[in-house]
């Protein structure tokens, strides 16, 4: 079935920059508010110290709807309230106190994931057209993909760093997080491919998305 025309309806040309910008500082701060939110969700997990989480999924998901910059200034809004003090991460911890613990490598990755996400989830095509949600589903799946492992691989050198564990080691470490990871992957890229349906003009796009 062809897409419903909520996609193709035209911008608002008249918006003025101020407006845009008040819009894009709404938005920022609205996810940034919404990952703190998820940090109420911690299991831990083996004995390195690190738990499972959807704080990360909360990243994900911001940085495929919002796209490379806005997602990148959420997850830095969000990391930055928390060296002010304020308990941000999971168990409410700030980032502040957590920047010696085993866990800081995870931190670096949430900042850069979300750059990361962003800049492949705005490849994500957002006219109506056939296939359009299989290829964006896709590429937020992808996205979320390479931001996970964007946050091992940090996580993983963190660990190593931080507790003086061997590469091998360090990576097993991450094996026990890969089944959520996955559904969290696949759930952020759901309700992304669900919300840029619904209101196409939220993620901004590349050049190459828009032909």
């Amino acid at each position: 079935m062809h897409e419903t025309s909520a996609e193709t309806q035209p911008t608002n040309q008249t918006s003025s920059p101020r407006m845009h910008t008040a819009t894009d500082i709404a938005y920022i701060a609205t996810f940034a508010a919404l990952i703190i939110v998820l940090g109420a969700i911690a299991i831990p997990v083996g004995s390195a110290g690190v738990p499972i989480v959807l704080q990360n999924m909360g990243i994900l998901l911001a940085s495929m709807l919002l796209g490379m910059w806005r997602g990148g200034l959420t997850t830095a809004l969000f990391l930055g309230v928390g060296l002010l003090g304020v308990p941000n991460l999971s168990g409410w911890t700030p980032t502040i106190s957590a920047l010696a613990g085993p866990t800081v490598g995870y931190i670096v990755g949430y900042l850069i994931s979300a750059f990361v996400v962003g800049a492949i989830a705005q490849l994500a095509p957002t006219r109506a057209r056939t296939g359009a949600g299989a290829t964006r589903f896709a590429l937020f799946a992808l996205a979320g993909l390479t931001g996970v492992l964007v946050q091992y691989a940090c996580g993983t050198i963190g660990l190593m760093l931080r507790l003086d564990l061997d590469l091998s080691a360090a990576i097993a470490t991450n094996l026990p997080f890969v089944p959520g990871d996955l559904l969290k992957i696949v759930a952020a890229a759901g309700i992304a491919t669900a919300v840029v349906k619904a209101v196409p003009h939220l993620l901004p796009v590349s050049r190459s998305a828009r032909r």
